[in-house]
């Protein structure tokens, strides 16, 4: 069972890599912007990969930037297929990755937490 996972997890880091890739060099939707893929979460038949991101654009522009993913999610697993060989390429579901806001707006808050404890000593 562990080869099986290391496997799943090689196939996995191997199609982030490439999209990735791909998203920067190839797509031209307006839309998509600079984006960071943050990971992959494959499933076990690999028929479905969730492809997580993060965007430093304004939270507004999310749906645009989801959208523009969708869209593309056609020519991207196409252009997959090209540079990966495996015997079912994923289905390709984008979903934005807030962790890394969250850690960022902790880490504000600690901040401001610790300021605020100065001024009280």
């Amino acid at each position: 069972m562990p080869k099986e996972f290391s496997r799943g997890q090689r196939v996995a880091e191997q199609i982030q890599r490439e999209l990735a890739e791909l998203i920067r060099l190839e797509l031209k939707d307006p839309r998509v912007g600079l984006i960071t893929l943050t990971g992959v979460e494959l499933t076990p038949d690999y028929a479905h990969a969730k492809v997580f991101f993060t965007s430093l654009a304004e939270p507004a522009a999310l749906p645009a930037i989801e959208a523009g993913l969708r869209r593309a999610s056609g020519f991207l697993r196409r252009e997959l297929g090209r540079r990966i060989r495996i015997h079912t390429l994923p289905e390709l579901h984008f979903v934005y990755d807030a962790s890394v806001e969250r850690g960022d707006r902790l880490s504000r808050l600690i901040d401001e937490a610790i300021r605020a404890d100065k001024k009280h000593d």
